[in-house]
């Protein structure tokens, strides 16, 4: 199945060969002994993952139900009457999904996914980046895409990756795909980056976003056992990352994902795209405690001011 895919998750070859994720993760770990595979967080991939990218139709497959509730909690961060941008991925397109129901949206993208998600939302306005189609992501790359971007700025860009790790940040296996996401990036205020817990801990070859420029993570809850992302997660929270979870104890949102518990917001220590030098250091933890705590509340009340609208 890996061979034939080029990723598969745990969850899946549990499935198919009829038994418990539990025997097939030990059962993983002896191919992975054997050089056959690289074990990913949910799942494996066949060797050499810091260079090889799975296409769109093996990433379609991967943690299905964990990337729908991220995409369901995300668009609760999306306000009426936004421009934002939206890049290339296979969570990024369940998001586009539920941005087609937001009044006045702007959305600059180079994925054609995206755009073909929202090509028949009446309020929503679709811009497309130029560039050369890459058909394995069905993303416009290159020159092209990087020039139309220049001199754009938009409040928001909504990115995901092949990994994510509190050292380096979002990366990706590919270097024309990196290099426009570097360019997303530029464009925007704020970085929200999407998710799911297989990535966290995972570090590929080209970094896109670091970890000091993204303002908020919106993932799923990992497992128990995965000691390796909470531990992650944890690190990228201590660095200043907001940290959203989908499934986290909490009220529901707009778009039907779960609010940001207060529990996981935190203050910005340091500087950040958008603050003054100083804004956030030298903070005493309970000062800290507190602006995540009134974060927390304006998040609930801008949700609440959404349901009435």
């Amino acid at each position: 199945m890996v061979r034939a895919n080029g990723a598969v998750s745990l969850r899946e070859l549990a499935r198919v060969v009829q038994t418990s994720e539990v025997t097939v993760r030990r059962d993983v770990r002896a191919l992975e002994a054997e050089g056959l595979l690289d074990r990913r967080h949910g799942g494996a991939v066949l060797p050499g993952g810091f260079t090889r990218e799975s296409g769109f139709p093996q990433k379609s497959h991967l943690a299905t139900a964990e990337k729908t509730a991220i995409a369901d909690l995300a668009a609760n961060f999306v306000e009426e009457g936004e421009a934002i941008v939206v890049g290339a991925g296979t969570t990024t397109q369940e998001l586009a999904r539920r941005l087609a129901r937001v009044p006045g949206l702007t959305v600059v993208t180079n994925s054609l996914l995206v755009a073909q998600a929202l090509a028949h939302a009446n309020r929503v306005e679709v811009v497309m980046t130029g560039g050369t189609l890459r058909g394995s992501n069905y993303a416009l790359v290159g020159s092209g895409a990087e020039q139309s971007l220049q001199g754009l700025r938009v409040s928001r860009a909504f990115l995901s990756g092949s990994g994510l790790t509190a050292e380096r940040g979002l990366s990706t296996s590919n270097m024309l795909s990196a290099s426009v996401d570097r360019a997303l990036v530029q464009a925007a205020s704020e970085v929200v980056v999407l998710a799911d817990h297989t990535k966290l801990g995972t570090d590929t070859m080209f970094q896109t976003v670091p970890t000091d420029v993204i303002t908020r993570l919106v993932t799923d809850e990992p497992p128990a056992h995965d000691d390796r992302a909470h531990t992650e997660l944890q690190a990228l929270a201590d660095q200043g990352v907001q940290i959203a979870v989908a499934g986290a104890t909490g009220a529901t949102g707009a778009s039907g994902g779960d609010e940001v518990p207060a529990r996981r917001q935190r203050a910005l220590p340091g500087p950040r795209r958008g603050q003054t030098p100083g804004g956030g250091a030298g903070l005493r933890p309970a000062a800290a405690s507190v602006l995540g705590e009134q974060g927390a509340e304006r998040e609930r009340a801008r949700v609440a001011d959404l349901r009435r609208r």
